[in-house]
């Protein structure tokens, strides 16, 4: 199982790349793209459409402004569709944020973090894991690093 990285512009790769070293971390192939819903809609399009059968479990579709990327790569496919907001230079995300939040009924978009792409590939991971026993090993190995680095934490 892959999945699917979209981004609506380069300048979002600086967020982006959290989601894609997670993904390498534990092992999961992936496919990164720029497309924007707005000046791109049909090689996005294109691009979500073959995704289920080339093996694709989930997408993440980071975006800012009014990150309409995630809901119209969910328009598109009945996969797994988690938004990542980019934070923009006005209004510290909070628009993306709502954009991605406020679908319509019927079309889900998971949403993370503004700038949250590390989470995003951690749900995606969740979600393969369900039916990959390897997945769900190394997520358990991760949560229990996470544990014991919270318990070894010393206070000076």
């Amino acid at each position: 199982m892959k999945v699917g990285v979209v981004m609506g512009s380069t300048s979002d790769w600086n967020v982006v790349k959290a989601a894609v070293d997670t993904l390498e971390q534990f092992g999961v192939e992936h496919e990164t793209k720029v497309l924007s819903a707005h000046r791109t809609p049909a090689e996005l399009e294109a691009w979500v459409k073959s995704l289920r059968e080339r093996g694709f479990a989930a997408v993440i579709a980071a975006a800012g402004g009014a990150a309409h990327l995630a809901g119209v790569v969910a328009a598109f496919t009945t996969l797994p569709v988690i938004g990542v907001p980019v934070k923009g230079a006005s209004f510290e995300g909070m628009d993306s944020l709502l954009s991605m939040v406020q679908m319509p009924s019927g079309i889900p978009v998971a949403v993370v973090a503004v700038n949250g792409a590390k989470n995003a590939a951690l749900l995606s991971i969740e979600i393969m894991a369900v039916t990959d026993k390897d997945l769900e090993k190394k997520m358990d190995a991760f949560r229990k690093e996470q544990a014991a680095k919270v318990l070894a934490s010393k206070l000076d």
